[in-house]
């Protein structure tokens, strides 16, 4: 494929910096995501995953750098940029006082999703929601909050889908729906990062890697390009790959 020919990546970080105080969370961080690829994003503790994605949702404001979704500048575009993402953290937390019913109804509003009614209806039914339908946010359990926050990521019919821990809290059925929940979306065109210390899981789905540590890029491409740079024999596990291009050292402090 010639280079006028590769596919217009959906997500572009450039030079993504961001300090707390004293702290360097995110350093220079570059890379891209193109349409159907599901990056994996992956790193120890404290490695600046989360600030990351944070920074991509318009979450944190950027500090230095710069980043486009489907080609719109997050910092002067945050609004019409956000239209083109959904973001999934690690714990969502609904609101207390709508069920859940009517927090697809608030997404597809947010976003104009078309034929939302329908799409409703098909999401309850694969996240195994609509025994819970009219239960408020308030009441849910940590795994049907996840399952939640799943259905209105893809209710907005997203360009760009970030995932923090996406399985979280979720029993193995759940775990089994997620997982190819992600795999389908993908496979739409959708461009999806996956953030999860389930190293197994990020090696099943991730077309791609992105490992950081100390907010540094310490390498991305595919995990047989790893197997090649770090010079680790072919097979190996991610969770190889994974300690020969991390620092970290056993009872470092998390963050």
């Amino acid at each position: 494929m010639t280079e006028s020919s590769s596919p217009k990546p959906v997500l572009t970080v450039e030079g993504l910096r961001r300090t707390y105080g004293e702290s360097v969370a995110v350093d220079g961080l570059s890379f891209r995501v193109n349409p159907g690829e599901i990056l994996g994003l992956v790193g120890p503790n404290g490695a600046g995953k989360t600030t990351t994605l944070r920074s991509i949702a318009g979450i944190l404001p950027i500090q230095e750098g710069r980043i486009t979704v489907a080609g719109l500048d997050i910092d002067i575009e945050g609004h019409r940029a956000r239209q083109h993402l959904a973001w999934v953290p690690d714990d969502p937390q609904p609101f207390d006082s709508l069920t859940v019913e009517e927090h697809l109804e608030l997404v597809a509003g947010l976003y104009g999703t078309t034929d939302w009614k329908r799409r409703r209806e098909d999401l309850l039914e694969s996240f195994s929601l609509k025994d819970k339908r009219r239960a408020l946010g308030g009441e849910l359990s940590r795994g049907m909050r996840q399952k939640l926050a799943l259905a209105s990521a893809w209710l907005s019919e997203p360009k760009l889908v970030l995932l923090d821990e996406p399985l979280s809290g979720l029993d193995p059925r759940g775990i089994r729906t997620a997982r190819q929940a992600i795999q389908d979306i993908a496979a739409s065109g959708v461009a999806v990062i996956l953030s999860s210390h389930l190293l197994e899981l990020v090696e099943q789905l991730a077309s791609r890697l992105l490992i950081i540590d100390y907010g540094k890029k310490t390498f991305e491409g595919t995990l047989e390009e790893a197997h090649t740079g770090f010079e680790i024999p072919m097979g190996s596990s991610l969770e190889d790959v994974f300690f020969a291009a991390t620092r970290h050292e056993a009872g470092d402090k998390p963050g």
